[in-house]
């Protein structure tokens, strides 16, 4: 069995995704299967690299699924990866993706496997598995979404210069909050007081009326649009005017205003840059092409911007309440010791045993060696013409949207051959 072949992955196509071939899914789709046709008017969203059943991966030159390569050569996996996690041998412990967004995703959040086990056994309907899954963002281009908590300052702020935010929760809550909190909290007490008065205020607003959250956003809208950066007073900017406008165009006054834009940190990423989404900590992804890796389960619980099951009860308990500004929602990648060459290796490493990513940069003529790791990896060729081969020995060419499955083991070589070849490789060992 070889150590090194190339995957042929499969799209998904939601509603929120980038529209034919804006979207870089679309055109990572079709660059391995020749059966796929993309449609100008199709949004292509998610591009699924892994073995998981709902989109599993082929080997490209057999169309034997990835999960019964692994069954039936559990060595691809490594002994250590098979016994750590409950997916074995036949299974990877995470799900590689590439996102295209072209419309804000659902404000969710995800159980920790302690939640899970119990969210799975009471509703197995919309909580399918008993696993967590925290999540990784790198950006391809310029990303933008919503990542934790803002610091309870700036959220005091919003409740005393947007009157409509303040409508949607009960008073003696708003004015609770803005009493109570310590805007820079220096002990664990401290932040126990306000994660205490965060909740109660976020549940103020998961649970209002419709009625009031649509009559508060209509005003708000409308005195965004009048006012345009002056709406939040101090708090306020031309791109927090644009970007409570543009989403509500795309889900018109919906309760994701409220709970989104003034709750959450507002991120943007370049290309390279990252967010670690770790369980219990609410998010959404607004615009922009990503590569995505998480562990691998499905299970959401959803707070706004989406049509879909909404589970306040369980949401509104779950959360951690930790606020942090937002360059501390950001991950910043280190080096990578076992390489060598004369290209670029960057370690996305998140603190959670599941998944890391590396990111490779050789340009023309240029030669990188990744030492072998000690579980499977998944890797997806996103810029350049190059190749990719097992040092010393077989070669395959390496251009945008091919994925390659690398056995535990294996010494990988990535070569240049013309502008910048750029892979991210998403890997488990322990």
């Amino acid at each position: 069995m070889s150590v090194l072949f190339q995957l042929q992955c499969g799209a998904q196509k939601y509603d929120w995704g980038k529209i034919g071939r804006s979207s870089s899914v679309a055109k990572f789709a079709a660059a391995t299967d020749l059966t796929f046709e993309i449609d100008e008017k199709t949004p292509y969203a998610e591009l699924w690299m892994g073995t998981h059943p709902s989109v599993p991966s082929k080997n490209l030159e057999t169309q034997v699924t990835l999960h019964d390569i692994l069954e039936k050569d559990p060595s691809l996996v490594g002994t250590a990866v098979a016994t750590k996690f409950d997916s074995g041998s036949a299974n990877l412990p995470f799900l590689f993706k590439v996102l295209s967004i072209q419309k804000v995703l659902s404000i969710q959040a995800h159980p920790d496997k302690s939640l899970a086990k119990i969210l799975h056994e009471n509703d197995p309907k919309n909580y399918p598995d008993d696993n967590h899954k925290p999540e990784m963002a790198i950006a391809l281009n310029d990303f933008e979404g919503f990542c934790g908590f803002r610091p309870v300052k700036e959220i005091k702020g919003f409740l005393a210069s947007v009157p409509e935010f303040r409508s949607v929760v009960p008073e003696e809550v708003a004015k609770a909050f803005i009493d109570g909190v310590i805007d820079e909290p220096q002990t664990e007490q401290d932040e126990a007081v306000n994660k205490s008065y965060l909740q109660k205020l976020f549940q103020g607003v998961m649970t209002a009326p419709d009625a009031t959250i649509k009559d508060a956003a209509e005003k708000l809208v409308a005195r965004v649009q009048n006012e345009n950066d002056s709406f939040a007073g101090p708090y306020g900017d031309d791109a927090l005017a644009d970007l409570l406008l543009r989403l509500n165009i795309q889900f018109p006054l919906d309760i994701g205003l409220f709970c989104g834009v003034f709750l959450l940190n507002y991120v943007t990423l370049k290309t390279g840059e990252a967010i670690f989404l770790k369980a219990k900590d609410p998010h959404a992804y607004i615009s922009g092409d990503i590569i995505e890796c998480m562990a691998a389960s499905d299970n959401v619980v959803r707070a706004g911007f989406t049509p879909k099951f909404k589970d306040v009860k369980n949401l509104v308990e779950m959360l951690t309440y930790e606020c942090a500004p937002v360059e501390g929602q950001k991950m910043k990648p280190a080096s990578f010791e076992r390489s060598s060459g004369d290209g670029l290796v960057y370690l996305y490493d998140p603190p959670i045993p599941e998944f890391a990513v590396l990111r490779t940069e050789v340009s023309k003529g240029q030669k990188e060696t990744i030492q072998g790791l000690g579980g499977p990896s998944v890797v997806i060729v996103t810029e350049g013409k190059g190749t990719i081969g097992i040092k010393g020995g077989k070669t395959m060419a390496a251009e945008p949207g091919f994925v390659f499955f690398v056995g535990a083991g294996t010494d990988i070589e990535y070569v240049g051959n013309e502008d910048k070849l750029v892979t991210y490789g998403a890997f488990c060992e322990v």
